[in-house]
């Protein structure tokens, strides 16, 4: 099915211009602090990390510092792990899951394993609770030709002078209502093309990498977040985000081709995860709580799999 008139901006059927883009831009509404919210929590982080600017974000409103917590006594015998949060700002367990990683459980890897963590990849959008970042452009599509804005190319940048050999990369995501009800619309409208509706997952899924999918990884996420929100069934099709299930709770999907953060490293063990937060049977406390839990389970999946335990 295809709705005709589906977004209050554009004119059907021809994709956005300046025009558009600025007044889409002009609806954009600042709900939270990034200042508050992110980089205070930063700066609160064990002994055991370290705060740094790998880039900055210039806004008509202001200036984002692009922040990242690392390894304090970085061992380069040592395997590396990325964590990423918060490239699509408004999926808000993906940033806070990463800070509650970072301050309850981050030191219990050292020694073990390096850590890289940018728990905020989009602070416009996180402020304004939004998909895309100030462009009407998608950061989730934009990790490709040395990253699209300023957002993927900052991060792509300093991964790639650093010239560490990744062993994990978990890119923490949800799937929400608004997905369905604002931002696939919006979409459809930038781009000039029918909306056709989908059906939003109900439950916490993980996306592998179909460039290497790592099966029994991508199945100790599902089994260690299982206990603490539910996992999202198949559809009537055996689908789940339009894509075929592979095991429960994992399907597989193109990063790398697509522009996924989740695809723009080298790492043998990556996924996207998703967390479903508009459920009734869950809680903002336990999306935060799934996404340390898949961190965990990723990060010790890895190790134990390299004998690095």
């Amino acid at each position: 099915m295809t709705t005709p008139h589906f977004h209050p901006i554009g004119t059907p059927g021809q994709p956005w211009g300046d025009t558009e883009r600025a007044a889409w831009r002009a609806r954009q509404i600042v709900q939270r602090n990034h200042a508050d919210d992110v980089v205070a929590a930063l700066n609160a982080l064990p002994d055991a990390l370290e705060v740094v600017q790998y880039g900055q974000l210039e806004s008509i409103t202001g200036t984002y510092p692009l922040l990242l917590a690392m390894t304090r006594d970085w061992n380069p015998a040592l395997p590396t792990a990325l964590v990423t949060g918060g490239v699509h700002g408004y999926e808000t367990s993906g940033v806070h899951g990463a800070l509650q990683f970072l301050h309850d459980h981050a030191p219990a890897y050292a020694g073990r394993i390096n850590l890289i963590v940018a728990p905020c990849v989009c602070p416009w959008g996180y402020e304004r609770i939004q998909r895309w970042n100030r462009d009407a452009i998608d950061p989730n599509r934009s990790f490709r030709d040395g990253g699209r804005i300023v957002e993927s190319a900052s991060l792509m940048n300093w991964i790639a002078a650093r010239n560490d050999s990744l062993l994990v990369h978990l890119d923490l995501h949800e799937t929400t209502d608004s997905d369905a009800h604002e931002f696939d619309p919006a979409l459809a409208s930038r781009d000039g093309r029918p909306w056709i509706p989908e059906t939003i997952p109900d439950g916490f899924y993980v996306i592998g990498n179909s460039e290497n999918p790592e099966p029994a990884f991508q199945r100790a996420l599902i089994t260690a977040v299982a206990p603490i929100t539910h996992i999202a069934p198949a559809d009537a099709h055996g689908n789940l985000a339009g894509l075929p299930l592979q095991a429960p709770g994992v399907v597989w999907g193109e990063s790398r081709s697509i522009g996924a953060c989740a695809g723009f490293t080298n790492a043998r063990f990556a996924t996207t995860t998703e967390v479903y937060p508009d459920s009734p049977r869950t809680t903002p406390v336990q999306c935060n709580d799934a996404q340390v839990a898949a961190i965990r389970a990723g990060l010790d999946f890895a190790l134990a799999a390299t004998g690095n335990q």
